[in-house]
């Protein structure tokens, strides 16, 4: 079993990285994080136009029809760039939601805008502070009416439509709500990563279509957010390689007493578990990426894993980004707090890691029983 990437693979992160190098600077970041956009239209516009948003949607739809192996490695980058673009509310959610459970109509009026840059799409699931369950879902749908508030929700403002979880009956179902029609109020709330903006939707019978069967909504949603946490996980890595680096950087450069501080043994000890902690994250992730792939049973608890390694991995990495640049690391003018505010935010997109711990010992108790 080869957990490698391929040639062709390596050179589109290699593409993606000089992209990104180019046309999405931390200060770009700042930029953003500093305006009330939430997103940079034109960063949005360009990997549009390379086929990122559509590497995995098939041809038929406008999509470049690759596979998720090479959908892991833009999001690697995409993480590394610290990118202000709502790419993984859009492509690992809504257009994984959609191509999986979308009926034909669905998939050429979604996928084909999503694929162009078009259309900008999101999940709205939970309702209020805690983990999200089949009994705090309150938000109801009848006679292609949907009801309720969604709070808080990731690229809630920036979205064009929305996929949201609601009951229907005595179950949950799935449905589609296109934003700007009547019957949708949102508000930005305020974000510790305003990079990554978040909202409140207020729903007052506005018109929406269902996605996926009736009653099968809770289902869907455990589905794509398992094969988002993969994307997502490759995202929080390839952040937690950029933090390390600048990190390394700086311990290599800073002289203290007459030496670099990267000589100091306490440092060295606490580098070397970061590296530990990355790598670890890093096998996680390639073994999440080769279920994701393969469609393999093993998919849950690879995709728990990969999530849980690099969530702890990427927030460990930046509170210790900022420790070990002494006093400038709390400042505004160096980089740690960009690296901080995303580490925060990506831990809490996809539920949180407690929640995902638990799914990943629900899954290994039910294979053993």
């Amino acid at each position: 079993m080869n957990f490698d990437f391929s040639e062709e693979q390596k050179l589109l992160q290699h593409t993606a990285r000089e992209f990104l190098t180019e046309n999405s600077s931390l200060a770009l970041v700042r930029e953003i994080l500093e305006s009330d956009g939430g997103y940079s239209q034109g960063l949005w516009k360009g990997v549009a136009e390379l086929g990122w948003l559509g590497v995995s949607i098939p041809e038929e739809y406008g999509g470049a029809g690759y596979g998720y192996l090479e959908l892991a490695m833009i999001a690697g980058e995409i993480g590394q760039s610290l990118a202000p673009i709502p790419f993984s509310s859009t492509v690992y959610v809504a257009a994984e939601a959609i191509t999986r459970h979308g009926d034909a109509d669905q998939k050429k009026k979604y996928l084909t805008g999503i694929a162009a840059g078009d259309l900008i799409g999101t999940l709205a699931t939970s309702e209020k502070p805690g983990s999200l369950s089949q009994r705090s879902i309150s938000a109801t749908f009848a006679d292609g009416k949907l009801s309720g508030t969604k709070i808080p929700v990731v690229d809630g403002d920036l979205a064009d439509f929305a996929i949201v979880l609601a009951k229907e009956g005595d179950g949950l179902s799935l449905v589609i709500v296109d934003l700007a029609e009547a019957g949708v109020e949102r508000k930005r709330l305020k974000s510790l990563d305003p990079t990554r903006p978040q909202a409140k939707i207020v729903f007052n019978d506005a018109p929406a279509t269902r996605l996926g069967a009736t009653g099968e909504g809770w289902a869907i949603t455990q589905d794509t957010l398992t094969r988002a946490g993969v994307l997502m996980a490759f995202e929080q890595l390839g952040c937690a390689d950029r933090a390390f680096q600048i990190t390394f950087d700086f311990v290599m450069n800073r002289f203290a007493f007459g030496r670099p501080i990267a000589s100091f043994q306490s440092l060295k000890h606490r580098m070397a578990d970061l590296y530990a902690d990355r790598e670890l994250a890093r096998s996680n992730c390639y073994w999440a990426a080769w279920a994701l792939e393969n469609d393999h049973e093993e998919l849950e608890v690879a995709a728990a894993s990969a999530k849980i390694s690099a969530s702890d991995a990427l927030e460990k990495m930046t509170v210790e980004m900022i420790e070990m640049h002494g006093g400038v690391g709390f400042t505004w003018e160096y980089d740690c707090h960009l690296f901080y505010r995303r580490a925060k935010v990506l831990s809490h997109v996809l539920g949180t890691t407690d929640e995902w711990r638990e799914k990943l010992v629900a899954r290994l108790i039910a294979d053993a029983a």
